[in-house]
């Protein structure tokens, strides 16, 4: 008498292959949305660390500048120098909250790739019409 190892053929053999394709497809994209994660992870920690030293500078800069010219503006003309600054300053408030909303348009989608794969594999199982 023939034995046949369990599940190497016929329907079970078939969905157990289906399933294991079914697996490997799932932890390949599971994989992908890891890498990725940690990526934008990565990148936004860097663009945090950028901004802070950014800010941190800017912000020493424009104080010391604005009293220096405050002081040296005391006698003859201190509130137009107050005012000249509070009008420059939101000016250039208006400019860079307009640049960083352009800046946030002009980012990648997170997880692009992972997205495209997925909807890769939905057109792959989709049936012809």
């Amino acid at each position: 008498m023939e034995t046949r190892a369990p599940g190497s053929s016929g329907l079970l053999g078939s969905l157990r292959g289906f399933a294991d394709g079914l697996l490997g497809s799932v932890h390949d994209r599971v994989e992908l949305l890891a890498l990725e994660l940690h990526e934008e992870k990565f990148r936004l920690i860097q663009t945090c660390l950028w901004i802070s030293a950014i800010v941190f500078t800017a912000l020493l800069a424009v104080i010391f500048a604005s009293f220096a010219l405050v002081v040296w503006l005391w006698e003859t003309a201190r509130l137009a120098a107050i005012g000249g600054l509070a009008l420059a300053y939101f000016v250039a408030l208006v400019v860079i909250v307009v640049r960083f909303k352009s800046f946030l348009a002009r980012q990648p989608r997170p997880f692009a790739a992972t997205l495209n794969e997925l909807q890769q594999d939905r057109a792959c199982i989709r049936p012809e019409s």
